[in-house]
């Protein structure tokens, strides 16, 4: 599970609950369209399940 995953925020945060935000915001993610590659840790795992409905999540091959 030391692989990396690549995150995109395709809704708004607009009208979400705190710990939703905190969540989109810890992953690094600022607007709509915007995409991250985090390390895949239980952490990062944690703020993605948090924030599913907003988010489209993909594996990264490769280093």
């Amino acid at each position: 599970m030391s692989g990396k995953i690549k995150v995109t925020l395709v809704k708004s945060v607009y009208g979400q609950l705190k710990n939703i935000r905190d969540s989109v915001r810890g992953l690094g993610l600022r607007r709509i369209g915007h995409s991250v590659v985090v390390e895949d840790t239980p952490s990062n795992r944690g703020m993605v399940n948090v924030a599913v409905h907003m988010l489209k999540v993909e594996s990264v091959q490769g280093s």
